[in-house]
């Protein structure tokens, strides 16, 4: 598993869902928290718990659409410490991808743009990516949304005090520019967000495993129902994901589920930082299997 977040691919968010066993009422009874940054507990509260390794969480920060200059954090999973950093920029290359955000994001990095190399050298991190990313550069407002992004980003992690931006080499941005004030910068979180519905199950021909009602977030459910589009009930028994980022259906009655399936979901949740949500959503079912 390399990375998991709610907007985990949407959501990256099928890497923990499908890679990793849920929690049910009566939870493992050996669970180790996950390893988090001050800005992951600083916006989106204390970190959930796992029964499988050591994880990290972080946040990757987006820039608003609507408001020039605002960057917004995501929260992200990963298992693998030694490229949390590679990991959290060829991340923020994809953009806010998740067709729930559709519009409130900005996307900065021209098409094709790569990340060629991640080094760090006396606290500040070099990241180098292709010739596509200059073109950001000669757009003062896109460039500094970018900087900012990737700066704050960066500077979450231990011991890093410092963040160079290049393109094949070249310096984007002047050594002298200064890094950006997270107060005076960053949008708070919105309240949290059902994101979408995926149904896994093992094979082409196989019947579905379960349905994953997929959040922005680490969320408390208070309240989840599955239900079918003429408003019942769909059968089965309701789980809280590892992570806490998703409601799991064990349907009862799999036969019902097929690509483009509508489903109903009726919510109610918490996150972290108290922030509520609750409401009724219709998506049509998207059909993944495990090994996609």
């Amino acid at each position: 598993m390399r990375i998991i977040t709610a907007t985990l691919v949407t959501l990256v968010a099928l890497l923990a869902l499908t890679g990793c066993s849920r929690k049910e009422a009566t939870a493992p009874a050996k669970v180790a928290r996950v390893s988090a940054t001050k800005a992951f507990t600083s916006y989106f509260g204390p970190a959930p718990t796992t029964d499988k390794g050591i994880c990290y969480a972080f946040v990757i920060y987006f820039p608003r659409a609507k408001e020039m200059g605002k960057i917004t954090p995501f929260p992200f999973f990963s298992f693998d410490e030694a490229s949390l950093k590679k990991i959290a920029l060829e991340r923020m290359l994809g953009g806010m991808d998740e067709r729930s955000y559709a519009g409130e994001y900005l996307q900065l990095f021209p098409k094709g743009s790569r990340l060629l190399s991640v080094s760090e050298q006396a606290g500040t991190v070099s990241a180098d990516f292709s010739k596509e990313l200059a073109a950001v550069a000669g757009d003062p407002t896109r460039a500094r949304a970018l900087y900012n992004a990737m700066a704050l980003t960066l500077l979450q992690f231990n011991g890093v005090t410092g963040v160079r931006i290049q393109s094949e080499g070249r310096e984007l941005f002047p050594g002298t520019a200064p890094l950006p004030v997270e107060a005076a910068v960053v949008a708070q979180p919105s309240v949290p967000r059902l994101l979408s519905l995926i149904a896994m199950k093992q094979g082409p021909s196989a019947p579905v495993l379960e349905v994953d009602a997929l959040f922005d977030r680490p969320v408390d459910i208070k309240e989840f129902q599955f239900l079918e589009n003429d408003g019942t009930l769909l059968a089965g028994e309701v789980f809280h994901s590892m992570f806490d980022m998703a409601a799991v259906l064990k349907p009862k009655d799999p036969g019902k589920l097929t690509q483009g399936t509508k489903i109903r979901a009726r919510y109610q949740v918490v996150d972290k930082m108290g922030r509520s949500a609750s409401g009724e959503s219709s998506f049509a079912l998207e059909v993944k299997q495990h090994q996609d």
